[in-house]
């Protein structure tokens, strides 16, 4: 006879509260970000936050909180999810009792998406198909919702990191995040958005280029709008501006080759 399970208990950790309508767009990080919402250059693999913030759709209000990428949430991708603080009360026997103690634990304060779990219970050795079950029914009760998840990554990591559609898009599907989700979550940022961010980055960037010659500070400046995702295009369309404003002359930049 199966094991009945007291669902109910799954209400325990904080749930995403669904894909509402959108917000405005404050950084999901927040706290140190600067006056022109760019928080700083950052890794472009930093990781870790609640659901919520801006305009994501699991947007729970505008405490602090901290966002996609600070250096005190615990590991994910490419870390060990079956951590001493994961196992930790772990009920021995029953595998769906396991699978979902992993579980609460690893949602606990830092959202996952159903992949990242699923890999954890399958390093756990829960079998696939209980790993399954207690999956879809924290879908179910909202506790999983990759949905809000790219939302919020977006959200956070477009405005605390600058990160551009091409490297957040990729970011989500190194997490096993749908296509189509991956493409609504980014449709959130418009070429225009995409843009003026690029121009705070290069602003806050420039003044460390000065002294430099033309040459260095164009490639300098447009590789770090590369290494966020911007396409070879905008960066230099952006950068040029950016050094004619300075009284820098660019003429013929574009056919020289850079």
């Amino acid at each position: 006879m199966t094991r009945r399970t007291d669902w109910a208990e799954y209400a325990h950790p904080v749930a995403p509260q669904g894909r509402g309508n959108r917000g405005d767009g404050g950084s999901a990080g927040g706290g140190d970000a600067g006056p022109d919402g760019v928080r700083g250059e950052g890794d472009a693999h930093d990781e870790g936050a609640p659901y919520g913030g801006g305009r994501a759709r699991g947007r729970r209000g505008r405490g602090r909180r901290r966002g996609f990428g600070d250096p005190a949430e615990g590991p994910q991708d490419g870390g060990s999810f079956h951590s001493s603080r994961a196992e930790e009360g772990e009920p021995p026997g029953d595998p769906v009792e396991r699978a979902r103690a992993i579980c609460l634990r690893l949602l606990t304060g830092t959202p996952r998406t159903r992949k990242q779990l699923a890999d954890a219970l399958r390093k756990r050795e829960i079998p696939e198909d209980v790993a399954d079950q207690v999956l879809s029914r924290f879908e179910e009760v909202g506790l999983i919702d990759d949905g809000a998840f790219a939302d919020a990554w977006v959200e956070s990591r477009h405005h605390g990191r600058g990160l551009a559609r091409r490297a957040l898009a990729q970011e989500l599907r190194t997490k096993g995040v749908d296509t189509s989700l991956i493409d609504e979550a980014v449709g959130q940022l418009d070429s225009e958005q995409e843009e003026a961010t690029a121009r705070e980055l290069v602003a806050r960037k420039l003044r460390a280029t000065r002294g430099l010659d033309r040459d260095k500070r164009l490639r300098r400046l447009a590789g770090m709008l590369a290494r966020k995702g911007y396409s070879e295009g905008m960066a230099l369309r952006v950068v040029r501006q950016a050094l004619e404003a300075e009284g820098e002359e660019t003429d013929g930049l574009e056919d020289e080759g850079h």
